[in-house]
């Protein structure tokens, strides 16, 4: 979904050169396979969109995968990079990074000051030590390697699995259905009071090149060689419970939707604090009902091909 979108971008900045690899061609948790990537091609520049992600469900599930596909394709990826003297590169997180407890707006220099939040911990400390292997490869070789750590992010190619995706995803294809079925009731994980924060791919796209292609005297006036991350968000967030009553309008699902409170919530809250990001010239401009709705077309439009 990331990949995908970042392509979008860079062509329509005019960008030709752009390189790719399916899962097929190049297995990034693989070293041997990195590293013949990397020497194969002439590369100046990397966006490390790569992950395994998913929902509460996928990281309670399985955090053994989570951890190490996570840490096996950051190390190969970036140590890849260094070896055949790429000097820029750009890592993606997640806002996940943060503690659970973290006051909201969550700032970058909230990172590693509490524990972290139990459900998808595996997946945070991988996305953290990515984040400091940027900032040594900066500190010991002097490369520009640059980490943006954007919130839950959705639209076009997502991951429509009804276990193993994230909420928006997710609840597209749950309320879809449903309202397909004439259903009277839908449940969902959880009280409904957590809030979140979502950012459309294409505005992930637009922020990861604008950071990208800052002057590196830019980007370092608001990062430092033991914090060189950016926050990626719309400052603004919803409930679940708000967030699925949009969906459900997006969808025409007329129902009941339920919480199901024995279900995990998650963190309480996760908002990120963008002001870094609006003093470097960047702010979100796709909506989130506008977004669900482009969503939710993309979803109709593409439903043998989506990942179900």
């Amino acid at each position: 979904m990331v990949g995908s979108a970042i392509v979008r971008q860079l062509e329509a900045k005019g960008h030709k050169n752009i390189l790719t690899a399916t899962r097929d061609e190049v297995d990034l948790t693989r070293q041997e396979q990195v590293e013949a990537f990397f020497r194969s091609h002439n590369i100046s520049q990397v966006y490390l969109a790569a992950a395994k992600v998913g929902g509460i469900h996928a990281n309670n599930t399985y955090p053994a995968q989570f951890i190490y596909e996570n840490l096996m394709i950051e190390c190969n990826v970036i140590h890849s990079a260094h070896l055949t003297n790429v000097q820029n590169l750009l890592l993606l997180g997640s806002s996940c990074i943060y503690p659970r407890a973290v006051p909201q707006p969550m700032r970058e220099d909230a990172l590693l000051t509490g524990v972290l939040e139990p459900t998808n911990e595996p997946y945070a400390v991988a996305k953290i030590a990515g984040i400091k292997l940027c900032e040594s490869y900066n500190r010991e070789y002097g490369r520009d390697y640059r980490s943006v750590m954007p919130t839950n992010l959705y639209g076009p190619n997502d991951n429509f699995h009804p276990e193993n995706s994230h909420v928006i995803p997710a609840l597209i294809r749950r309320f879809h259905e449903a309202a397909q079925k004439g259903a009277e009731v839908v449940t969902i994980w959880g009280t409904g009071t957590p809030k979140r924060e979502f950012l459309h791919v294409d505005d992930m796209a637009a922020a990861s090149v604008h950071v990208m292609e800052l002057p590196v005297e830019r980007y370092r006036e608001f990062t430092h060689p033991m914090l060189s991350h950016i926050n990626v968000g719309t400052g603004a967030d919803c409930s679940i419970r708000e967030l699925a009553e949009a969906i459900a309008d997006v969808t025409g699902f007329n129902g009941t939707i339920v919480f199901d409170a024995s279900k995990p919530d998650g963190a309480p809250r996760k908002l990120m604090d963008v002001t870094n990001l609006r003093a470097l010239g960047w702010t979100a401009r796709i909506g989130l009902h506008e977004g669900l709705r482009q969503s939710y077309a993309w979803f109709l439009a593409n439903q043998s091909e989506v990942r179900l």
